[in-house]
């Protein structure tokens, strides 16, 4: 017996999600309720926007320093990134946001990154007035070393305490997390040095020995005192185009399981093609239980690197169907997502681009190939006129189709009047179907605010079981958006751990079995959006139909195919689940 209403089983299963081939239970797992959020009164649906935006009612203050100084360096335009971690383990979660400085003569330390801890609040009231954040970097331990891009989570030493790593143009730095509220640099112990312009980062146990391995995603070769001065079509001047400078090669380092990485992007295959790269995912693409690496790339053939289940990967992305459009153009690639919008039990990717271009959603026909389905989808058009870089998918209404959230900002000036603007509203998609999208609220509230905006990190952060967002801003304030479409739908939501480590098992999928025999999908991750890392637990909705309530069985498909059952789960609060690692 288990310690609530589920049953747990683990079982050794092969192959796709469903070939399941049942042994002798391993394993007894419980299912530790974290929270109970009582339901509300249903909402009014009218014409309320689909979020409010609360920073000042919480308390982040964060304001992007990118460093301009006129002179037009191209790292100034592409932070900031941050991450929503659970640093302290009390259930909710915390926000890590990166910062920037002055660069070239004169440079200047100037702002720093910020750690910004949520304090629940014993409040019957609204969403934003049940929590605060409360900044604690000056107690934090944290010292960043150069100009922050982006942000990685993941528990690298399997100590249950959630680490950081943050990717810089200049010296990356691994934050281990102390478990008494501040971090130490554990950059050069763990060997995990790199130098280069870094834009992000994941987490992810390639090689399933049990321990979170790394994987970084470098940029270009920029250097200050090398930087070319560019012109805009009409003369003027203006940021460059990645092109004007050289690519290089990711990093892959090994977790060896007792603090130190070793570096292996040469014996893993992963060295041999240099790429501008800005996105990253990890998840099984092809459903042979071995985790994938998608690489999103400024201007150039995207990569897509199959694991081997040998230690190397194969670069595959033509041959997949992913590495360019569907008419065979590299795009600008900023963001990238990975979920199963479909609900059909694999992967399908969404990639943001640059202002006439359109974004891109692959869709994935099981094994690990793709077609491009944007067109179908509806979301060609309604890019068009934007640059997209922060991404994501989250059910903002509870109906258990995944929906679309991507945040905009230029990157080459466009004339606005007498101003020279980089400023655009940011996007809300609905998934209609799971094959097709339509704008939501896009003309409306929070997203017709045009600003600059980066990363996007999404997570349940007030804890009413809902997806929320907070959008980072070049050169401006980040922004703190509740969901309210959400409020009074049922709602199921799940932290997958490992059971020895207690660690997230990321890249674990979760399966909610239907009455109707149909199922939601949810990977269980941190990376994607742009430079960002996002809450790891997943939350389903269950609100759209009435073969959603109840959900007839959960189930954990974990990295390796090992598969823990669980019974009817109850809807309205966070499910604990530990499968073996």
């Amino acid at each position: 017996m288990v310690e609530s209403p589920l049953e747990a089983a683990e079982v050794a299963q092969g192959g796709m999600p469903g070939s399941t081939r049942a042994v002798p239970v391993v394993a007894v797992l419980g299912a530790i309720l974290l929270s109970a959020v009582s339901s509300r009164p249903a909402a009014s649906q009218g014409a309320r926007p689909a979020f409010e935006e609360v920073s000042a009612a919480v308390g982040l203050n964060f304001v992007h320093d990118n460093g301009a100084s006129g002179a037009l360096y191209l790292p100034e335009i592409m932070g900031p990134g941050g991450a929503l971690l659970d640093y302290d383990r009390d259930g909710d979660l915390d926000v890590y946001l990166v910062q920037g400085h002055r660069l070239g003569p004169g440079k200047s330390a100037g702002a720093i990154d910020r750690l910004y801890r949520n304090d629940a609040l014993p409040s019957d009231g609204p969403p934003g007035d049940r929590f605060r954040f409360v900044d604690v970097t000056a107690t934090s331990g944290i010292v960043p070393s150069d100009y922050g891009i982006g942000a990685a989570t993941g528990d690298f030493d399997n100590d249950g305490w959630m680490d950081l790593y943050i990717s810089n143009l200049g010296a990356n730095q691994l934050l281990r997390n102390n478990g008494d509220g501040t971090f130490s640099d554990a950059t050069i112990q763990a060997g995990v040095e790199e130098d280069r312009w870094s834009v992000t980062a994941t987490f992810f146990d390639y090689d399933r020995d049990g321990w979170l391995d790394l994987w970084v995603v470098n940029y270009l070769d920029f250097q200050i005192a090398r930087r070319k001065h560019c012109l805009s079509p009409t003369g003027a001047a203006d940021y460059c185009d990645p092109n004007a400078y050289e690519p290089v090669t990711d990093s892959l380092f090994r977790n060896r399981g007792d603090g130190t990485f070793e570096r292996v992007s040469s014996k893993a295959g992963i060295d041999r093609q240099a790429g501008a790269g800005l996105g990253v995912v990890a998840a099984d693409f092809n459903n042979d239980g071995w985790l994938d690496v998608y690489v999103t790339n400024d201007g150039m053939p995207n990569q897509l690197y199959v694991n081997g289940g040998d230690g190397t990967f194969r670069e595959d992305a033509l041959f997949a169907g992913c590495a360019v459009s569907g008419e065979g153009a590299s795009e600008a690639s900023m963001g990238a997502a990975a979920a199963d919008l479909d609900n059909d039990g694999d992967e399908d990717l969404f990639l943001t681009h640059l202002t006439k271009e359109t974004n891109t959603l692959y869709v994935n026909d099981g094994s690990g190939f793709f077609k491009d389905g944007t067109e179908i989808a509806k979301l060609g058009v309604p890019s068009w006129n934007f640059t997209g870089f922060g991404t994501g998918f989250l059910d903002f209404d509870a109906d258990g189709w995944l929906d679309l959230l991507v945040v905009n900002g230029a990157v080459t000036f466009f004339a606005s009047g007498n101003e020279r603007r980089l400023d655009q509203p940011n996007q809300l998609y609905r998934n209609l179907d799971g094959r097709r999208f339509e704008p939501a609220e896009a003309e409306t509230g929070v997203f017709a605010v045009e600003e600059v905006s980066r990363g996007a990190l999404l997570g349940d952060i007030d804890g009413d079981g809902d997806t929320d967002a907070i959008v980072l801003n070049n050169a401006g304030s980040a922004r703190v958006l509740l969901n309210r479409r959400a409020d009074g739908r049922e709602w199921l939501g799940l932290r997958v751990l490992g059971k020895g480590s207690r660690r997230d098992l990321l890249g674990a999928r979760v399966e909610l079995r239907r009455s109707s025999g149909a199922s939601l999908w949810r990977r269980i991750h941190s990376d994607g959006s742009y430079a960002s890392a996002g809450d790891p637990r997943s939350v389903f909705g269950l609100g759209g139909s009435a073969d959603l309530q109840p959900p007839q069985e959960l189930i954990v498909h974990a990295p390796g195919g090992r598969v823990v059952r669980l019974g009817e789960p109850p809807a309205g609060r966070y499910l604990e689940v530990f499968v073996s690692d």
